[in-house]
């Protein structure tokens, strides 16, 4: 199991304390959740990358970091890319390297 981080950490012991409440969503939250998680998993169309035999070995380890196939890793990054929502963070490969 992967070690928890500070801030899941202390999730943890707000939730065993009973400090969390559970609310439920409005509506139109609802609605935009749904159609959210229907956008996240309606994979309709098949492309196909040309990938140098580096990246895609650097991929392929930066998935086995993350616990997820290499594919689903490639469809993450691209959809916060292009959602806006794409952090970068160098792995753990690159942070051994240059040490």
């Amino acid at each position: 199991m992967k070690k928890l981080d500070d801030f899941e950490n202390e999730l943890l012991a707000d939730f065993e304390q009973g400090k969390l409440k559970s609310i439920a969503p409005s509506k139109a939250e609802l609605t935009t959740f749904k159609a959210a998680a229907t956008a996240t998993f309606l994979k309709e169309k098949r492309i196909n990358i040309r990938l140098s035999s580096p990246d895609l070995m650097d991929i392929q380890a930066r998935a086995l970091e993350e616990g997820l196939p290499y594919q689903t890793l490639i469809a993450s990054i691209l959809h916060k890319f292009v959602s806006g929502r794409f952090i970068e963070k160098p792995s753990q490969l690159a942070r051994d390297s240059k040490q």
